[in-house]
């Protein structure tokens, strides 16, 4: 039961640790963000231009309307008018293409900005230590690489642009009506705090919202990741209406917080635009009084209320802009979360040299945990000399595959020492080391590619040939022979389309085209037929010669032949030497032997 709810929810923390929000520092975020944007310094240099002439374009259009009204449509004369607005009109289509020159180049410069975070986030992903995937769920990592950054890749494309824009259109709006009539300008003028402060009120009780709705999808995502690559479990145990519920639960949660986020966020525009229709209406009212006193023209109140729209459009675009950036860095800040992430020096500046390894294994007094104050291991000794089998038995959590997952370096011991070839194990690069070894893990993954992809996985400048031959010691080509497209047949994501045992061999395949100094096979046979397994010992019999191997067995019958068989129980070792010698000392080896016979015979 605890092996099946750590396939599905993963050792070290339940569904959801590590992805609930924090208020973090919004303004270092954007800066954060600007530095990634700034790398396209060039187009921006171009777009801000564009927006500077169309700024210039869209200010000289309401004056120009004033212009026509008072000068030529009033006076009566057409062919005036007629000349003006085609003038007017070039006004027009000018804007409307620099406008839209300016969104293609800022979309293509923001595509190319998100593409290298993309990137970015990508490879620090890969560059993480295990323990850090054993408290994340593979569905919010996704949901960071897709979700967050869309919507930081949508508040870039139009953010430079209305920012730009927005600031320039207020200032050269506000001079412009200044200019024409000082009185309406300040009449004008008079409703923007009043939008400030509304902006200013909606937004800050929106961020927190945000933050919440991005911290629930994450959740989402990574349960659907969860249940549906767990399918199989969820069905053998009859749990779908379970899952249903706590789908429904989940996702209950994210409609609440995206319901509480819109619902805050969406009173900005509606509010504003009351306050924007508050400011025209002032305008007019105040326009009219001064044109039944002649002070005012009504070509100047014509071009007021256009300026006027032109004013406070800006301002709206700015407030929407601050619902966009409100999501977009809270997907920012789960992004560079995972870019800041600390990782642990686990490759250190190396002392030994390349070399090929001898293989000679020493665990000396090591301990190890998980989790702080829960030890796995205690005290772990042995010495593996070159070209040994050594064994490791026991029940299961009683640390078998912990201590080979030091060997590899997936984790680093809590206390003790690990040395190969008399040097510490991490004095040699994670490159090195792990080149050096080869690794059959119980749980085999499978890439979707074809077969021959798979096992060339292994040693990706492998000829033909090699993949073949290695597929043939580990007796894995009598059945990819008979395969639709042999080598070439394409395997789904995990290698559904074939049998465990099937899996397992092409696994084993993969280890052999390896040609490792160090051999790790962890229930390498746990998954094929009696047959079957006969056949693939034989191939790895070969395999090890010269090797040191270690293999973690529940069959004891493969490892009866091993140099040394460690004995392990709740973490340390509490027998070891060869088969026969453990068995002449009649300790718990021999009731382990016992039992399998046991088995067998049954």
């Amino acid at each position: 039961m605890n092996r099946i709810q750590e396939s599905i929810s993963g050792r070290g923390g339940g569904r959801g640790q590590g992805v609930t929000a924090k208020a973090k520092n919004q303004k270092e975020t954007i800066k954060r963000i600007w530095s990634y944007l700034k790398v396209q310094r060039w187009s921006i240099v171009f777009v801000i231009t564009l927006v500077l002439i169309t700024s210039i374009l869209n200010i000289l259009g309401p004056m120009l309307i004033g212009i026509i009204i008072d000068e030529y449509i009033l006076p009566l004369d057409i062919q005036g008018t007629i000349r003006m607005g085609m003038v007017l009109a070039s006004i027009f289509i000018a804007s409307s293409i620099l406008s839209w020159l300016q969104t293609f180049v800022m979309i293509r410069a923001s595509i190319k900005t998100i593409q290298n975070l993309r990137l970015e986030l990508f490879e620090k992903i890969q560059s993480l230590p295990i323990p850090f995937f054993d408290k994340k769920q593979q569905g919010d990592l996704m949901s960071r690489m897709t979700n967050d950054i869309d919507n930081l890749n949508f508040a870039l494309s139009q953010s430079v642009i209305q920012i730009v824009s927005s600031v320039l259109t207020i200032v050269g709006t506000a001079i412009a009506m200044v200019y024409l009539n000082w009185i309406l300008a300040i009449v004008t003028l008079f409703v923007i705090p009043l939008i400030f402060w509304t902006t200013k009120q909606i937004v800050k009780r929106s961020s927190v919202n945000y933050r919440n709705r991005q911290r629930d999808l994450g959740n989402l995502n990574g349960y659907i990741e969860e249940t549906i690559s767990n399918s199989e479990i969820v069905a053998l145990f009859g749990k779908e209406q379970q899952t249903i519920k706590q789908f429904k639960d989940t996702n209950e949660k994210l409609r609440h917080s995206a319901m509480q986020s819109e619902i805050v966020s969406g009173l900005l525009g509606p509010t504003n635009n009351f306050i924007n229709n508050l400011g025209q209406g002032l305008i007019v009212g105040v326009g009219a009084v001064l044109a039944v006193n002649s002070l005012v023209s009504i070509g100047v109140i014509t071009a007021f209320i256009t300026y006027a729209r032109q004013f406070f459009r800006p301002i709206n675009q700015l407030s929407n802009l601050l619902n966009t950036f409100q999501a977009a860095i809270a997907g920012a800040e789960r992004v560079f979360e995972i870019l800041d992430e600390r990782i642990e020096k686990m490759d250190s500046p190396p002392d030994v040299s390349r070399k090929t390894l001898e293989g000679k294994v020493e665990f000396r007094n090591v301990y190890f945990q998980y989790e702080e104050n829960k030890p796995v291991l205690k005290n772990i000794s042995f010495i593996a000399n070159p070209g040994e089998m050594v064994a490791l038995v026991g029940p299961t959590g009683s640390g078998k595959t912990t201590i080979v997952q030091l060997l590899s370096r997936f984790y680093d011991v809590s206390k003790g020492e690990i040395f190969i070839d008399g040097e510490e194990i991490r004095s040699y690069s994670m490159e090195h080391l792990r080149d050096s070894i080869g690794v059959v893990l119980q749980d085999t993954y499978l890439f979707s590619g074809t077969v021959r992809e798979n096992i060339r996985y292994g040693k990706l400048d492998a000829t033909d040939e090699e993949v073949e031959q290695a597929a043939k010691i580990a007796y894995a080509h009598s059945f990819i022979k008979y395969l639709p497209n042999q080598y070439e047949t394409m395997l789904e994501s995990g290698g559904k389309n074939l049998s465990q045992g099937q899996r397992q061999l092409i696994a084993i395949a993969r280890a052999i085209l390896k040609d490792p100094d160090i051999l790790i096979l962890d229930e390498a046979t746990s998954s094929v037929d009696t047959m079957t397994e006969v056949h693939i010992q034989k191939g790895l019999n070969n395999l090890m010669k010269g090797r040191t191997s270690f293999v973690i067995a529940h069959r004891l019958k493969t490892i009866e032949n091993a140099d040394c068989i460690l004995v392990i129980k709740d973490g340390e070792i509490i027998e070891q030497g060869n088969h026969e010698s453990l068995l002449m000392q009649n300790g718990f080896y021999t009731q382990l032997q016992n039992q399998y016979l046991q088995v067998e015979n049954y």
